[in-house]
């Protein structure tokens, strides 16, 4: 198994940074943290429901994601 490069985590942001989180249509599905964002300083990637209410709740790290329209 292969480990990561530092060029591959650099090019990823910082998980768990923000908040609140704007998501579109073409993100979903929704996961936190997001496959843009580095895993190594996070919480489990936890899936989350956003289609019927528009938003949705971290578990984990309390962020907000906010379903925005495409």
């Amino acid at each position: 198994m292969s480990t990561p490069s530092s060029s591959d985590s650099a090019s990823q942001r910082p998980a768990n940074t923000e908040l609140e989180y704007r998501v579109r249509r073409s993100d979903l599905p929704l996961s936190c943290p997001t496959p843009e964002m580095a895993l190594w300083n996070s919480h489990p990637r936890v899936y989350l429901p956003i289609e019927k209410t528009g938003r949705a709740l971290c578990p984990y790290c309390g962020a907000v994601y906010i379903l925005e329209e495409d």
